[in-house]
């Protein structure tokens, strides 16, 4: 993959995590923990988050959303590292 495509689809993810994207009340605690600790994520996280009247689509685009956003943070802090 070329440099310039690379960067293109940097761009494309950062556009589409939309980082100041509001999200529900109810999955603040879930999406910092999606956020900062993704590994400790269980199923009862998201059978809380299914019982508070979620669908299983708006879950997973919520945490897709927040895992691309934190993966982005990461990538950038490191680029700069290296700079």
């Amino acid at each position: 993959m070329t440099p310039g495509r690379h960067a293109e689809l940097i761009a494309a993810l950062r556009d589409a995590a939309e980082p100041d994207r509001p999200a529900p009340p109810d999955f603040a605690a879930y999406l910092e923990k999606v956020r900062t600790r993704a590994n400790t994520v269980t199923d009862a996280d998201v059978e809380a988050l299914k019982a508070a009247g979620h669908t299983e689509d708006e879950i997973f685009e919520q945490t897709v959303w927040a895992a691309v956003a934190a993966g982005l943070q990461r990538l950038e802090a490191g680029l700069e590292a290296l700079r």
